[in-house]
């Protein structure tokens, strides 16, 4: 058949499931909103379940007409789409009809992205404020390709297409599949054909974490987004009849009777392990009456669910505690009874307080809304961890941002109030964090519109930072260091990205020497930048010598040298000075340098230097080095992160 290349079967993926702009430093009338416009002129296009379009935070008061270049449309009425929201297509191939968003999901996407500021926003009264996007004056288009069932292949790609003719800007994909060589990952195609046309590319990273090797959307074009905290917590204290409490978070916040101590019951105290995890109908006959039950994460059943099985059983509450897995990392959902998640740590204590006692019990105190700086931002248990399995030598995800209890614009009211136009939820995951980063490309896109999206996802990286807020390193589930394969870059720092100084440029085809050195056939080439190619012709480059913005190699006994080019955005006459920063209590690995410095006579000049990696004399267990290779002009900090796995 002519212009056939290749058929791949067809796949399902999933769905990745407002304080965080202030979180990041974005603040009205000043700093990086006002330099990037909120965003104007840039549309941001997302590929998810639909939209709510008659939602407050898509209304377009005072939005300036799309730009010319804008070839979409509405599916909706004539009057549902707007200056706002720009365009909205259905592409789900098994569920014909306008895009409306039936799960809720592509909604709260949108307007983390991009929504406009709708004051009051809560949710059963927490976490009241402004709920705002990153982008705020940017413009949105909805690409319906998921339902309950799913996001077919097939529907990702025919939406992304579209998408590219219709003018967009930035794609955003809170959703993604198990990782698969790029020829055979429909995401990764896309996405490439998106960035011939200088459009940016974020998706998430999955939530398959804490696993190692669990990420999706891996290809060295796309921003691969991790999940973080925030300091905002929605507090629920679980309190023992002895006096201690532990701290909880839940979205419902409907105190016990009288706040009064209720009999305490382990569901798996018979030795049930599904019992235990609370799954549907496991409690009936159990004797869980008027009780607060305590019951584990994890088994596949939903947290939510775990409470309405409680509920279904007559249970008075429910403590719900972390498997060993998910360690400190606690979420606030909107249960459906008086709830606590609580750690392992907690939750192995309150076990303990069980056993030795026959008369156990517990009530739960809720605190509301809380801002606790010190420890945050952490890495989200669920947030799916490197090393990347398709491209071990490109350090992916390549950033972490909020996604951690995100309260974002809902299709309908959680409080049952069918007149309310300004409904809100409070959810989680790499979702809530992939368009987070998508709203930050569009204020980049907006402030810089010559630049690549290499260099806008550069000038990201290069400036993320790996602290707290308490001045130390990020952590993770386990309230350790995160490592590089947790945190990527680090955390998102828009005020460092919108100025980065120099920046790690790519233009698309650079890529192709990159993918001949996978050992990808020509025809494998083909498939993804759909253009003719001859890998036998082209000098191929491995993995770590593309012009990325971090380093991931292996070592052996012999050192390995791999050239970087940084391109000046920043002052005309500008010198930078190398560091390097080596996260290891002994020398396992040296990283040399050459040139020292670098000195910069115009904008957009571009300048190469080499770093030399080897092995050095200090000896250890470890496998893995982490470092950072820092230029510094006294104005400006390009911080390139480098991992070294030692062979």
């Amino acid at each position: 058949m002519q212009g056939f290349i290749n058929a791949r079967p067809q796949k399902k993926v999933s769905l990745h499931t407002t304080h965080t702009p202030n979180f990041l430093g974005l603040y009205q009338n000043t700093g990086v909103w006002l330099e990037s416009n909120y965003g104007e002129g840039v549309i941001i296009g997302l590929l998810d379940t639909g939209i709510a379009p008659a939602h407050l935070s898509f209304d377009d008061t005072d939005m300036p007409s799309p730009p010319a270049k804008w070839k979409g449309r509405c599916e909706f009425n004539a009057s549902a789409c707007n200056n706002k929201l720009i365009g909205a297509r259905n592409f789900v191939s098994d569920l014909p009809g306008p895009p409306t968003d039936d799960e809720g999901h592509g909604t709260h996407t949108s307007s983390t992205a991009a929504g406009t500021f709708v004051q009051p926003a809560n949710v059963f009264g927490m976490a009241n404020g402004t709920a705002v996007g990153m982008a705020p004056r940017a413009h949105i288009a909805m690409y319906k390709v998921c339902s309950a069932d799913g996001c077919s292949d097939a529907d990702i790609l025919a939406a992304m297409d579209a998408a590219i003719d219709d003018g967009v800007d930035v794609l955003s994909l809170s959703l993604g599949g198990p990782p698969a060589d790029f020829y055979a990952d429909g995401i990764a195609i896309g996405a490439f054909a998106a960035t011939q046309k200088g459009i940016f590319v974020s998706c998430s990273a999955g939530n398959s974490g804490p696993v190692s090797s669990s990420l999706s959307n891996v290809a060295p074009w796309i921003l691969t987004v991790g999940a973080s905290t925030v300091d905002r917590k929605i507090m629920a204290i679980a309190e023992l009849g002895l006096g201690i409490g532990y701290v909880g978070e839940s979205l419902f916040q409907n105190p016990l009777s009288g706040g009064q101590l209720q009999p305490l019951v382990d569901a798996g105290a018979g030795g049930n392990q599904t019992a235990a995890l609370c799954g549907p109908g496991s409690l009936d006959g159990i004797g869980v009456k008027g009780r607060v039950v305590l019951c584990q994460r994890g088994g596949g059943i939903a947290r939510i669910a775990k409470g309405q099985t409680v509920k279904d059983a007559g249970g008075a509450a429910m403590i719900l505690m972390n498997d060993k897995i998910n360690g400190f990392s606690t979420l606030a959902d909107a249960h459906v009874l008086p709830a606590s998640h609580v750690s392992y740590h907690a939750g192995y204590n309150i076990r303990a307080y069980l056993n030795s006692s026959a008369t156990a019990n517990a009530t739960i105190d809720f605190l509301g809304t809380v801002i606790e700086n010190n420890n945050n931002p952490a890495i989200a248990s669920f947030s799916s961890r490197g090393p990347n399995l398709v491209s071990p030598g490109i350090l992916k995800p390549d950033i972490v941002g909020p996604g951690v209890s995100i309260l974002a614009a809902w299709p309908v009211s959680l409080d049952n109030y069918t007149n309310e136009k300004a409904t809100f939820n409070v959810i989680s995951g790499t979702s809530m964090s992939c368009p987070h980063l998508s709203g930050i490309a569009a204020l980049l896109k907006s402030a810089h519109p010559t630049w690549s999206p290499a260099a806008i996802k550069s000038a990201i990286m290069t400036t993320a930072t790996q602290l707290n807020l308490g001045g130390d390193p990020i952590v993770d589930e386990r309230n350790l260091r995160a490592n590089i394969f947790a945190t990527g870059a680090g955390h998102v720092n828009p005020r460092g990205a919108i100025d980065p100084g120099l920046v790690y440029d790519l233009q698309p085809q650079d890529y192709i020497p990159y993918l001949c050195g996978l050992g990808y056939t020509d025809q494998q080439v083909q498939m993804i930048v759909q253009e003719p190619v001859s890998c036998s012709n082209i000098t191929s480059i491995t993995e770590a010598q593309l012009n990325y913005p971090s380093f991931s190699l292996a070592l052996g006994s012999n050192e390995m040298s791999y050239t970087r080019t940084l391109t000046n955005v920043g002052e005309a006459e500008s010198t930078y000075s190398v560091s390097i920063v080596y996260y290891a209590d002994t020398v396992l690995v040296t990283a040399l340098v050459e040139p020292i410095t670098l000195s910069f006579t115009q904008m957009n000049q571009k300048m190469s230097y080499q770093t030399t990696f080897s092995k050095g004399g200090g000896s250890s267990n470890a496998t893995n080095v982490e470092g950072a290779i820092l230029w510094s002009s006294g104005k400006h900090t390009v911080r390139t992160p480098f991992n070294v796995q030692l062979v």
